[in-house]
C-alpha cells in the first residue's frame, strides 16, 4: 500500500493570530513494503508528516492518498475507521499508553474495539506475544508489574494486533539503553522482512537509518529538503551538517581514516561495508 503526498501543506491553528506552518508543499511516495526513514532536527516537521500517515491530521491544502483512501481538508472522520487500521502507529514512550488489568487485554483492546470478539481478540494477543519478543507466561500479568522495555513491546503488541500493513514509529527507542534500543530494532526489521509490513520510521538514530532503510526523507522547516537511499543522502557530509544532521558512526571513522590516507568510494556507511573497504588496504581480506 503506496502512500503518497502530492503537494500537501499544513497550518497549525489555520485562520487564527497563532497560526503556524507545519508542513509546505510536500510531494514524495512512500512505497509499500519499503521501510523508510524520516530525518530532520527538532522542529523540522516530522511528527507533523507522521500524523498525516493515518490522517490524525488533514492537510490544509494538497492531497495524501493512502491505498485506496485519498485525504484532504474536506474528509469527513466517520469515513477513517478502517484507515487507521490498515496503519498503526507507535509514538514515543508507547507504554505511557498502556491501561488494562493484563497484558492480554491490553493487546485484545484495540480489535475489540473494531468489531473483533473476545475470544478471536484474545486469540490474537497470544499470537503477538513472540512477534515482539515476550513469553505467553506475561498474558495474564499487569503490564505495570513489567520492565520498562516488556511494557514498550506489550503496547507495540497491541498496535500489530490490528494486523495494519503500515507500521509508523516515532522514536521507538527513545530511553532505552543500546542493548534495549538494538533489541528494539532488529524486531522492527525482522517484522519488516517476514511479515512485509511497510516500515515509517522517524528516528535521530543515523546508525539505525544505515542498518534498517531502505529510504530516507530529509525534513526542515517544514519542508522536504532531501531524499534518497542512506548511501545518496549520506554521500554528502559537508551538507548534512549544515542541515543539523550527522553521519553514522562508522561514517564518521571513515572520514577520521580517511584523513591518515585511506581511501573510501563510497563512503562506507555500515561495519561491514568499511570492512570490505579498509581490509584490501591493510593487507587482510574482507572474506575472512
Amino acid at each position: 500500500m503506496d502512500i503518497t503526498f502530492d503537494h500537501v501543506s499544513y497550518t497549525y491553528q489555520a485562520g487564527t493570530p497563532f497560526s503556524g506552518l507545519g508542513l509546505k508543499d510536500i510531494s514524495t511516495t512512500i512505497k509499500g513494503g519499503a521501510y523508510t526513514a524520516i530525518i530532520g532536527h527538532t522542529g523540522s516537521g516530522k511528527s507533523t508528516l507522521l500524523q498525516h500517515l493515518n490522517a490524525l491530521i488533514k492537510p490544509t491544502s494538497g492531497t495524501v492518498t493512502i491505498g485506496d483512501f485519498t485525504i484532504t481538508s474536506e474528509t469527513s472522520n466517520k469515513n477513517l475507521r478502517p484507515l487507521r487500521q490498515k496503519v498503526g502507529m507507535v509514538f514515543q514512550f508507547a507504554e505511557n499508553q498502556l491501561f488494562e488489568q493484563t497484558v492480554a487485554q491490553d493487546i485484545a483492546f484495540g480489535p475489540k474495539n473494531f468489531g473483533v470478539p473476545e475470544k478471536d481478540a484474545l486469540a490474537l494477543a497470544a499470537k503477538m506475544m513472540p512477534l515482539v519478543g515476550l513469553p505467553e507466561a506475561l498474558l495474564e500479568r499487569s503490564p505495570f508489574d513489567l520492565s520498562g522495555g516488556q511494557m514498550r513491546r506489550v503496547a507495540i503488541a497491541g498496535v500489530l494486533a490490528m494486523q495494519p500493513e503500515v507500521l509508523v514509529l516515532d522514536e521507538p527507542t527513545a530511553g532505552l539503553d543500546p542493548a534495549g534500543r538494538q533489541e528494539m530494532m532488529q524486531m522492527f526489521n525482522r517484522l519488516h522482512q517476514e511479515s512485509g509490513l511497510t516500515i515509517v520510521l522517524v528516528t535521530h538514530q543515523m546508525d539505525d537509518v544505515a542498518d534498517y532503510a531502505d529510504n530516507v526523507l530529509v525534513m526542515q522547516n517544514g519542508e522536504l529538503v532531501r531524499q534518497g537511499t542512506p548511501a545518496e543522502v549520506f554521500a554528502d557530509p559537508d551538507w548534512l551538517r549544515q542541515h543539523s544532521l550527522g553521519l553514522p558512526k562508522t561514517a564518521v571513522m571513515a572520514e577520521k581514516l580517511a584523513a591518515k590516507g585511506f581511501q573510501f568510494d563510497p563512503l562506507p556507511l555500515t561495519a561491514g561495508a568499511l570492512a570490505d573497504q579498509l581490509l584490501p588496504q591493510i593487507g587482510g581480506d574482507a572474506r575472512e
